[in-house]
Parts: structure tokens; sequence; C-alpha cells
């Protein structure tokens, strides 16, 4: 006989793969709007009308959004975008912090990407360039 065993990231993240695909991109679009808003995060003009989608794989999540007119914008449907990238959300958060980049994570095989290699390219320079808010620069220096 045999049984399923539930562990509370397994439980995690079939819950967040219920999550309906719109509501998932709306908050993570509004987050990075948010970010634009208040200057901590500017997409270069390449990424001018592009798609993307960033799947939290231990949490099941998967946020689809676009940058229209230097804004970004939710995604309403689970279609694929023109680059996906995957990680845990401990590597996206180290990530964010510019305690490791996106090299690094890749060759681990902690970051995974899909899609356009050319776009793929500028969004890991742009991360990689992108200067981190004071505020983000002290939690990284406490941990």
């Amino acid at each position: 006989m045999s049984h399923t065993a539930f562990t509370l990231p397994s439980v995690v993240a079939r819950l967040g793969r219920r999550v309906p695909a719109p509501l998932a991109s709306l908050h993570f679009a509004a987050g990075l709007e948010l970010a634009r808003r208040l200057k901590w995060l500017a997409p270069p003009p390449e990424l001018d009308g592009r798609s993307f989608a960033i799947t939290v794989e231990d949490l099941g999540l998967r946020s689809g959004f676009a940058v229209r007119a230097g804004a970004f914008r939710p995604r309403w449907d689970a279609s694929p975008c023109e680059l996906e990238l995957g990680a845990r959300l401990a590597d996206l958060l180290a990530l964010m912090r510019a305690e490791t980049d996106a090299d690094t994570l890749f060759f681990q095989r902690r970051l995974r990407i899909s899609g356009d290699t050319e776009l793929g390219l500028i969004v890991k320079n742009w991360l990689d360039a992108a200067p981190r808010p004071a505020w983000l620069q002290r939690l990284a220096a406490a941990r």
C-alpha cells in the first residue's frame, strides 16, 4: 500500500498552483509597478512591449506581466510568455538583494530560464546592473 507524503512545501505549492493566473499576476505586477513609481526599479527601453513570467517554484505561483510604455502590467492569461524565469523564493530574494547574481543561480541550476535567449540576456544584465534601494541594501547587510 502506497500513500503520498504531504510536506508543508508540497502542500503550499499545490495551493499556489490553484491560485488563478490573473490574481497572481495582478499582485506581482502591482508590486513591480509600485517599485517603478518609487524609482526603485526602471525597466530598460528594450523590455517595452515584451512579456515575462516568473514562477516561484516552491510556492507554486506563476506571475505573468508585460512592460508597456515603461510600466509593468499584468498578463491576464496563463499562456506562454516570451521569457519565463523560475526559481525558489529564497533564490529570487537573494537575486533581488544582490547577494548572488543570475549567472551563479543559472549555472547552479537554481534559476531556470526559457524562451527568447536575447531577451533573457537583456533581463540578466539589467538585474545585475540595477541599483538596489538603500533599505534593500541594509536588509542584505543585516543578514
